[in-house]
């Protein structure tokens, strides 16, 4: 048995009482009706990607966009104890992408793009940077409804590695992803409940310099095992390892 399809709204929490009727519309309505082809009587879930669920039923579609759904329980789910962020490098092509994606849906909280030294990727400051970010933010809300997340992860303004060391020293455990450090991630102390900082690098790795700033903050440099993963798969291994070890998978 599939799960139900999962559609955003703005704010779960201005719907009618269960029992009561609310119309689908805008892109959300035109993917119900035109893409997944809900019809009457089939079950899906509303979410405002801030914790609030609601469970409704298709009553009826109106042309190719709207989609009238009847409530029948509304919810809030608590966000984790432990809230994971990334700050994932910028990489070329399509990869970025990939990153964000597999990790949105393995469990990241936030993303933090990070203009690492050795990106090959470069965001300007005008449309194109723009245009990037966007695709980033749209494959990260895209994948939270794929894997049916309450809480829909953000994504912040591209950082400087100055801004990252900031965020390191704010955080209450902080760790680089790094092939050469001593320290395993399965046996690196995790705070019961806060923010975890994962930075992931870019293809050619952590810069020595960029190694030494983000340790000076407070960041710890960990290592998965003794292979080296890709810039775009790292932090959603990473995070499966997190997930057992911070509880939210048990």
């Amino acid at each position: 048995m599939t799960t139900s399809p999962l559609f955003l709204v703005d704010d779960v929490a201005a719907l009618p009482a269960p029992g009561g009727e609310t119309v689908l519309t805008g892109p959300e309505g035109r993917h119900a009706v035109t893409v997944r082809r809900i019809r009457p009587g089939e079950e899906l879930v509303l979410s405002d990607g801030c914790g609030g669920i609601a469970h409704a039923e298709a009553v009826a579609t109106t042309g190719k966009d709207a989609l009238t759904v009847r409530l029948r329980a509304v919810s809030h789910v608590p966000a984790p104890a432990v809230r994971i962020v990334i700050a994932q490098a910028l990489v070329k092509g399509d990869r970025g992408e990939l990153a964000v994606e597999t990790a949105t849906e393995a469990g990241a909280d936030a993303f933090l793009p990070w203009k690492a030294a050795r990106s090959v990727a470069r965001w300007d400051d005008g449309p194109r940077g723009a245009r990037a970010l966007e695709r980033w933010r749209s494959s990260v809300r895209e994948a939270a409804k794929q894997a049916r997340r309450p809480w829909q992860p953000q994504v912040t303004e591209p950082v400087t590695t100055r801004q990252l060391a900031q965020r390191v020293a704010a955080a209450d455990a902080a760790l680089v992803l790094h092939e050469s450090a001593g320290t395993g991630l399965a046996g690196v102390e995790l705070p019961a409940d806060g923010e975890v900082l994962l930075v992931v690098g870019p293809e050619g790795g952590v810069d020595d310099h960029e190694l030494a700033v983000l340790a000076e903050a407070g960041a710890v440099p960990v290592r998965m095992g003794p292979e080296v993963l890709r810039a775009s798969t790292a932090a959603c291994v990473a995070l499966g390892a997190l997930a057992v070890r911070t509880g939210r998978w048990s």
